[in-house]
């Protein structure tokens, strides 16, 4: 997939976007570099997801989001095994653990969420 978006960058002449591969407990990026993380059918492999959640809180810009997208927990012609899946609400829940609010939502996958969250404000 890295090597996919590597070629559409180089052929779209895209200067703002770059790839990175990184392991599951560590996004390897530097703090305040990102205004989006996207995370594709992935978030349910990553085993320390509220610590892994606190580094990205920790690389978005002011302003910054991270939009999500896997698999719902139900029975669908693709996708992980349903014991790998987590719910919208599962993830939500972890999200908001983690200090971020949910800001969209958008329906229009057939057998996956999308949903978007930005650091929640911090109490006065």
């Amino acid at each position: 997939m890295i090597l996919h978006l590597n070629r559409r960058i180089r052929d779209l002449s895209l200067d703002n976007v770059r790839t990175i591969l990184s392991p599951p407990d560590d996004p390897l990026l530097p703090a305040a570099s990102v205004d989006l993380v996207f995370i594709c059918d992935t978030w349910h492999h990553i085993d320390q997801r509220p610590h892994y959640l606190a580094l990205l809180r920790k690389v978005l810009r002011s302003g910054g989001q991270i939009a999500i997208v896997d698999y719902q927990k139900q029975d669908t012609p693709g996708g992980p095994p349903m014991d790998m899946r987590l719910s919208r609400e599962d993830v939500q829940k972890e999200f908001e653990q983690g200090g971020f609010r949910m800001v969209k939502e958008h329906s229009f996958l057939p057998y996956q969420y999308f949903v978007v969250f930005a650091p929640a404000p911090k109490p006065k």
